[in-house]
């Protein structure tokens, strides 16, 4: 069976749905292929290089999501669909945000949509610096908080048995931690909530901050 470099992506991508991230290599994407694991490695030098380009695929495939549907909306709306967006592309592959997480990009084409929402902000006000922290932040703060939710639910709507909250709860004195307990459905539950709660919490410092420069 001959194939290609996109093959190689896309049966990688396939294989991190159903054995994750940890258990992806390689020589089992070779098995997955029905090919020789040489032949693998002719397209990709190692795991790093497979995941940058497994990366890439998805950030360019995700790209529309972070776009919002009307060119008129204001920045925060751009802002904040940007990091709604990211947030759907990293959640539609099992362990997408530990995928991504460090790589690096194979093309440009991710970059095109990003462009377009720095140059948006910069037309509502920002200098280019303003705008590439605000987006940055929006960006890391996103990859980590999706990295923590997939550990929770490795399988959407599948809580992991390590994050049960009735155990956590169990091992906390409620005299000693009520807050803590307190916490815990907050923290490991709900996540489209926090999520977003987060994210305002970034646009209320952005909105300050251009506020700010403008007086």
């Amino acid at each position: 069976m001959k194939i290609n470099r996109d093959m190689v992506t896309r049966a990688g991508l396939k294989l991190l749905n159903e054995i994750g991230l940890e258990q992806l290599t390689l020589r089992r994407l070779g098995v997955e292929l029905n090919v020789q694991a040489a032949t693998i490695y002719w397209h990709f030098k190692s795991k790093e290089e497979l995941l940058d380009e497994m990366a890439t695929t998805v950030l360019a495939e995700g790209a529309a999501n972070l776009l919002p549907r009307r060119n008129s909306a204001d920045w925060k709306v751009w802002a904040s669909t940007y990091g709604d967006g990211l947030r759907k592309t990293l959640m539609a592959y099992r362990d997408g945000a530990r995928m991504v997480s460090g790589t690096r990009l194979t093309t440009t084409e991710p970059l095109k949509a990003t462009e377009t929402i720095c140059a948006r902000m910069v037309a509502s006000g920002f200098t280019v610096r303003g705008a590439v922290v605000v987006l940055s932040t929006i960006y890391n703060y996103t990859l980590s908080f999706v990295m923590e939710e997939q550990a929770v639910f490795p399988t959407p709507g599948e809580r992991s048995p390590l994050y049960s909250i009735e155990a956590r709860n169990a091992r906390l004195d409620p005299a000693i931690f009520p807050h803590h307990r307190q916490a815990s459905s907050i923290l490991f539950d709900r996540y489209d909530r926090r999520y977003k709660e987060g994210l305002e919490l970034i646009l209320r410092g952005a909105e300050y901050e251009i506020s700010r420069d403008r007086t």
